[in-house]
């Protein structure tokens, strides 16, 4: 088992990545002490593979359990499901002291998350995150929101988990879908700030998913090591963690423009990367060559770097809307070379033609 700490002083938690942990969270969820019970949220898909070991390993501990299953799909990350969710936290008895345990993907661990942090003003939080998305990125750093008719994530709280276990056996029965949506934010962490990570999904790419897979534990490590030190440093994303959104605010304005019916998270982020740094390249912002070695990982790995066909006024609209926004200046990431990157503030000026170029 490997540990990476995320270190905020009293409020420090683990995120303990090993093979079959998953059959272990009663283990690890009653050594935090102090819990009589757990309420255990998932969803349609991850239920009927998961949520029996869960449980079981709850219960083998001696805490009372509760479950709840979600519809699966982003369209439940919203104030009618979390408003569900207090009923059925209410209706089990679940007290301050208690536990909500998310187990799913990125959309069932921001809601529980939020829950989490709202419920008698803040209970504890455990992740279980079942797919890569989740495991890399979202179940860490104690973002937890719902979307809104005009945009994503606009309603939520900052509520870091007690605890994060990832077990990569998991990502056995992950469909193909979301493999690559959460290869996308995979990808995002070589480019800005871990050159290393980049090349090595450069020389895995080629072996396709199974060529990943082998060095799986290597990529899980590097990506929630590289976002507990931005996390440490800037745990309410003032300044330093608003680099972990490149590619995000056109990603995120994809996705309100598609309704988020269309291209997923990580997807919609691979656009946006691929997007801004073209753009930034042709403005010398970036070192030459940069897209272009991008736009090759991003097609070894199946992911898209085009944009859908959405009008540019409906982008740009959509943008101006991102919770990121100071004013009418857009924070942008741009990256200097693989590894490397610093934000920008800008306007959305800075997109125009982004349709024609694409």
């Amino acid at each position: 088992m490997q540990t990476v700490t995320v270190p905020l002083g009293e409020r420090s938690y683990d995120v303990r990545i090993g093979k079959g942990i998953l059959s272990r969270t009663g283990q690890h969820a009653a050594a935090l002490g102090g819990a009589r019970a757990a309420a255990v949220i998932t969803d349609d898909q991850v239920a009927p593979l998961y949520l029996q070991t869960v449980t079981g390993s709850l219960q083998a501990a001696g805490l009372q359990t509760f479950s709840r299953v979600l519809p699966h799909g982003e369209q439940t990350k919203s104030l009618s499901s979390l408003s569900s969710l207090y009923a059925f936290l209410a209706e089990s008895g679940i007290q301050r002291s208690d536990l909500i345990i998310a187990l799913g993907g990125g959309v069932i661990g921001d809601l529980a998350g939020f829950a989490a942090a709202t419920w008698l003003r803040g209970i504890r939080l455990i992740q279980l995150p079942t797919s890569l998305l989740a495991q890399v990125d979202s179940s860490v750093g104690g973002k937890v929101a719902v979307d809104m008719p005009f945009g994503k994530n606009m309603v939520g709280a900052f509520h870091q988990p007690s605890l994060v276990l990832c077990d990569p056996t998991v990502l056995d029965t992950l469909p193909e879908t979301f493999w690559r949506d959460g290869l996308g934010e995979v990808v995002k962490y070589g480019c800005i700030m871990d050159e290393p990570l980049f090349s090595l999904l450069e020389e895995q790419a080629a072996s396709g998913r199974p060529g990943i897979m082998q060095v799986m534990d290597t990529v899980l490590s590097s990506c929630i090591q590289d976002k507990a030190d931005v996390v440490a440093r800037d745990e309410h994303d003032t300044g330093l963690r608003m680099i972990l959104n490149f590619g995000h605010t056109l990603g995120h304005a994809i996705e309100t423009c598609q309704h988020y019916e269309g291209l997923t998270h990580g997807c919609a982020v691979a656009v946006g990367m691929q997007i801004i740094t073209e753009l930034s390249e042709a403005r010398s912002l970036t070192e030459p060559g940069t897209a272009a070695r991008l736009r090759r990982l991003l097609e070894q790995l199946s992911l898209p770097h085009t944009l859908p066909p959405i009008q540019e006024s409906l982008l740009l609209q959509a943008m101006q809307m991102d919770k990121k926004n100071l004013n009418a200046s857009l924070h942008l990431v741009i990256l200097e070379r693989i590894g490397t990157s610093h934000l920008l503030h800008s306007d959305p000026g800075f997109f125009a033609g982004m349709t024609q170029a694409s």
